[in-house]
């Protein structure tokens, strides 16, 4: 990206037919967020956080609710005693766009 950060973009709305992203789209995109990993199918990202209890765990997640609420785009997540994995993938192509680094790199900048 020129000097536009990921994190200074907005989700776009999505369809069938929004753009998959390339293999080398992926790894370039990958290589501007922090420990985000991608799935075996490359099909999908995701981060397992870690915190002190279950509060910490909740009050993530929430916060990641407002967020990709505001972004119009919705990440699946998982949570436990110590931990949010948040996993995302665009639904609507059951693949990878921009809006899921985009999305990724706004969960980054979430403080708990």
């Amino acid at each position: 990206m020129n000097s536009v950060e990921l994190k200074d973009l907005k989700c776009a709305s999505c369809s069938g037919v929004t753009s998959k992203l390339t293999q080398e789209e992926i790894n370039k995109n990958l290589d501007l967020l922090n420990n985000w990993e991608i799935n075996e199918e490359g099909k999908m990202i995701f981060k397992k956080y870690i915190f002190k209890n279950f509060k910490k765990s909740l009050e993530f997640a929430n916060s990641i609710g407002v967020i990709a609420d505001e972004e119009g785009h919705h990440p699946d997540l998982s949570i436990g005693f110590t931990y949010c994995l948040v996993m995302i993938h665009t639904h609507a192509i059951k693949d990878l766009s921009l809006n899921d680094f985009i999305l990724a790199s706004k969960i980054d900048r979430i403080t708990i």
